[in-house]
């Protein structure tokens, strides 16, 4: 066996089933076997693999053993002259197996190969390419200088900056997206560390290959596209404290003395650093749009309250203190609060969620005024005069910050992006079948041949005239049908056109359209599979709010709701376990005394209360509950849980 390719896999389905095709296509001249190692994920990655791609060697685990341990069972199992390790949200292009491999094989001191990765809109990903990370280079790139002076060779040995990308070079760290590894080389240095559950084993590896008398390499002729770059996740703080701790295992390993102990101390530095660098940075980006619009609502409240007493009162002072550090506070929170609630801080552009916000905070206002003292209630006109001035206001503001960063008015309407499809005449009558289905809308322009054609009856032109077509229709998107367009090609496209154009592809057989904006975003997906309510961001957000604001209620007022509850025990344990995070008020109906939930559903907690609850029906059978909790799922709203609650409270103590 020549090559034994390598995925480990976590609840990406869609790509990987991407990564799967376009490997399959890559290993047709070469002596190759695929493996997919999935680390118990909870979508339909296993059954996907097993019924589409029954080549493919699976191994399934019953949990997540972490990126080295799942790859190492397959490296154990392999005995291929190469090893792969390969992302699953990748492509490779038809050629990339054979080129690496022959590379290789011409250069027998080669321990380990990497490649040039482009992410979803062309733009070359750096970490291609990595130097050692030494306390000085570690440094650099904690405090930025890397980022200041990316061609620098002092300051920039992380991203080896000032080497071309167009060129191979040696470089000291692969990156753990594609990683091909001499069986030979693993044979001397032994297997990944399974001491790295994530992060790091990478570096490991390459540290090691180096020792062991190896070189490693950063081959620029043929390029892959990573979808998910490294800066995807490094916008939490789990990401931060998980890679540097990494990085300290790293060190304690490899470093004796005082270089290890300046290293970790270095590096236990960067922790808190980078930590406090994560948190500004989250603050500022979540935040910004709240700060700006509490600072116009507060503006507008002065103002307003200024004018009523001047102008309707007759007396400048007519208000109290209390209406400063009380009123103005409440409003401007219950208003907001709204906003954030029913999502218009998740889209800053939708008008129409932020209005809706401002409606119900109004309404919570109206509601919470009547129970405030007669000295807090200064005038109703205010709070409707405030939310008139809140809704102009903050709709205005979207509508400058709007027009600075596109260029025109069209803030909250989303306007229907340009698309031509490459590929075949019937594959493209696929795509567009595909993005019906999943009610996507695009402003169809017209199918590319993938080849030359006179053919402009049925098509725009042919794959050649690509940029011209772009630049004559005002091309905002295009989706390859890699049936018909080679992997190569299209990564070529990308490349040339740039990142002011959006790529989707097509997979042969696949139902799902995949891409993916930037590396800094995690990946689009059209796919005609249903999609849950439940599942977004706004709804698990909603959902955990209401089931603590819930519980607090329930225990401050259980003196008198415990006489009618069945169990009182239960109830007071149930408020515990929804406040501590272990149950939900409302959730999925059990499949059976195991507490097994749904199959295929979004992962939700263990639910006091389902739909089942409130039904009169005695012992349903499993495909009623499956049908139930499906159509849960799929058309969440919260006023589902609430009607639950409400007609089974009697139950709201069962366990």
């Amino acid at each position: 066996m020549k090559l034994t390719i390598i995925i480990v896999n976590y609840n990406v389905q869609y790509f990987l089933e991407q990564a799967l095709l376009s490997a399959q296509k890559a290993i047709q001249n070469i002596d190759a076997e695929i493996y997919v190692v999935d680390n118990n994920s909870s979508d339909n990655s296993v059954q996907l693999v097993r019924k589409k791609f029954p080549s493919v060697k699976l191994i399934a685990n019953s949990d997540n053993p972490g990126f080295s341990k799942a790859n190492n069972q397959a490296i154990r199992a392999s005995n291929a002259e190469y090893i792969l390790l390969l992302n699953p949200d990748t492509i490779v292009t038809e050629d990339t197996f054979e080129k690496c491999i022959q590379f290789m094989d011409q250069h027998p001191d080669i321990g380990g190969l990497g490649v040039k990765m482009i992410d979803g809109s062309g733009n070359f990903l750096p970490e291609s390419k990595r130097g050692f990370p030494s306390p000085w280079v570690a440094f650099c790139k904690t405090f930025g200088l890397s980022k200041i002076f990316p061609k620098s060779r002092l300051f920039n040995r992380y991203h080896l900056g000032f080497l071309d990308k167009e060129e191979t070079h040696e470089i000291d760290i692969l990156a753990g997206a594609f990683m091909m590894v001499r069986r030979e080389t693993l044979d001397k240095i032994g297997l990944l560390d399974e001491t790295f559950f994530m992060y790091g084993e990478d570096i490991d590896w390459s540290y090691r290959i180096q020792l062991g008398g190896y070189k490693n390499y950063y081959f620029a002729d043929t390029q892959i596209v990573h979808y998910k770059g490294e800066s995807t996740k490094k916008g939490s703080l789990n990401y931060v404290k998980v890679f540097y701790n990494a990085m300290i295992i790293f060190a304690k390993k490899h470093f004796k003395g005082s270089s290890a102990k300046g290293f970790v101390w270095s590096l236990q530095l960067a922790i808190y650093f980078r930590a406090f660098l994560t948190l500004i940075s989250n603050i500022f980006r979540k935040g910004f749009m709240p700060l700006l619009d509490a600072v116009l609502i507060v503006g507008g409240l002065v103002l307003i309250k200024d004018f009523w007493a001047t102008h309707y009162y007759n007396d400048p002072g007519y208000y109290s203190t209390a209406f400063y550090y009380f009123n103005i506070p409440l409003y401007t929170f219950l208003w907001l609060s709204a906003v954030f609630f029913t999502g218009g801080y998740d889209d800053r552009f939708n008008i129409r969620r932020m209005t809706r916000g401002f409606v119900i905070g109004t309404i919570l206002l109206a509601a919470v005024y009547g129970f405030l003292p007669l000295d807090l209630r200064p005038s109703r006109a205010i709070i409707a005069f405030g939310a008139i001035w809140a809704l102009i206001s903050t709709t205005t503001l979207r509508t400058a910050i709007h027009f600075f960063k596109y260029g025109n008015f069209n803030v909250g309407r989303n306007r229907i992006r340009n698309l031509i499809i490459v590929g075949s005449k019937m594959e493209a009558e696929r795509a567009l079948g595909l993005l019906q289905k999943a009610e996507i809308q695009k402003n169809y322009i017209g199918i590319v041949a993938p080849k030359e054609t006179k053919n402009l009856t049925d098509f725009l032109g042919g794959q050649p005239q690509l940029e011209e077509l772009v630049q004559i229709y005002k091309i905002d998107e295009i989706l390859f049908c890699l049936k018909n367009v080679s992997a190569k090609n299209m990564m070529n496209w990308m490349v040339k056109l740039g990142n002011q154009i959006e790529y989707k592809t097509l997979s042969e057989d696949s139902q799902s359209i995949i891409g993916s904006s930037s590396k800094d975003t995690t990946g689009q997906l059209y796919t005609i599979e249903t999609q849950f309510n439940i599942a977004t961001q706004m709804a698990r957000r909603n959902k955990r709010t209401f089931d603590l604001f819930l519980a607090i209620l329930l225990l401050v007022f259980s003196p008198i709701l415990l006489f009618f509850v069945q169990n009182k025990g239960g109830f007071l344990s149930n408020i515990f376990h929804v406040l501590s995070g272990k149950k939900s008020w409302v959730g999925y109906a059990l499949l059976h005394e195991k507490g097994t939930q749904s199959e295929k559903l979004p992962k939700t907690r263990k639910g006091v209360l389902s739909s089942i609850d409130v039904l009169d029906i005695q012992d349903p059978p499993k495909e009623t509950i499956r049908r139930i909790n499906f159509w849960y799922a799929k058309d969440y709203a919260l006023g589902k849980d609430l009607n639950i609650i409400w007609k089974g409270f009697f139950w709201i103590g069962n366990s």
